[in-house]
């Protein structure tokens, strides 16, 4: 047996490991469209509080509890791909999955989500009009730090991080041209959708910021699929 042969032998724990993480994710982002559907997310803090208040798991459901599962579960898949792909261009690779780490650290490290459930608590345990304006600015501030840190710089992050391994994903035949299309097809719906986010609501401008966000969702869901799949074959 060659060496190369008794090494990629020894990586298909993480393989299947990964492949595993992989399609869980996927059931994860179609359970995430079901409850964003079914409880939309509150525009304002005082939703927040009022929402934690009737029922908390699904105020922190509302606050992306399962793509914090799902980042979690990407940390098996990316060592995976990085294992698979690192032959191709091993210097990209390590870079990129350097970033994405990053990228899932500035996430957590930003992400408000239990915080606004205690403070919520505080609100409703407040016994003055001044306290409870205390509360709402502060859950103000964590609800802003929360979309715009959480979301938009770990987005930023992470995204540069899948430019590198799209790059490096074209050029190998282990995942195939499918996956990748269908990763930057992800990346692509993403894009404009943040573009709509910011754009003044005119019209029918919110429907179609809804159809985009849930177009993206659908190609991620393809694309960890895909992966999976791949990553159980070479396990």
């Amino acid at each position: 047996m060659k060496p190369s042969e008794t090494a990629d032998s020894g990586w298909k724990g993480l393989y299947r490991v990964g492949g595993a993480a992989a399609l869980i994710i996927a059931v994860l982002l179609v359970c995430e469209i079901i409850i964003f559907t079914v409880w939309p997310q509150p525009s304002t803090v005082i939703g927040y509080f009022t929402l934690f208040r009737s029922n908390w798991l699904v105020g922190l459901l509302d606050l992306d509890l399962l793509g914090m599962v799902g980042y979690v579960l990407f940390v098996p898949v990316i060592l995976a791909i990085y294992v698979a792909l690192r032959r191709v261009n091993e210097a990209f690779m390590a870079i990129a999955t350097a970033l994405f780490f990053v990228g899932i650290s500035a996430y957590f490290a930003t992400n408000t989500a239990f915080s606004l459930l205690t403070l919520s608590d505080q609100y409703a345990a407040a016994t003055t009009e001044a306290e409870r304006s205390m509360f709402l600015a502060a859950g103000q501030a964590m609800l802003t730090t929360f979309n715009v840190g959480a979301f938009q710089m770990s987005y930023v992050i992470v995204s540069a991080a899948w430019l590198m391994i799209l790059a490096v994903m074209l050029r190998s035949s282990v995942f195939g041209r499918v996956a990748a299309c269908s990763r930057i097809l992800t990346g692509a719906t993403a894009i404009g959708a943040v573009a709509l986010e910011h754009t003044p609501v005119i019209g029918d401008i919110f429907v179609l910021l809804i159809s985009v966000y849930f177009a993206a969702i659908v190609f991620l869901v393809i694309w960890v699929v895909l992966i999976g799949r791949k990553l159980h074959q070479l396990g």
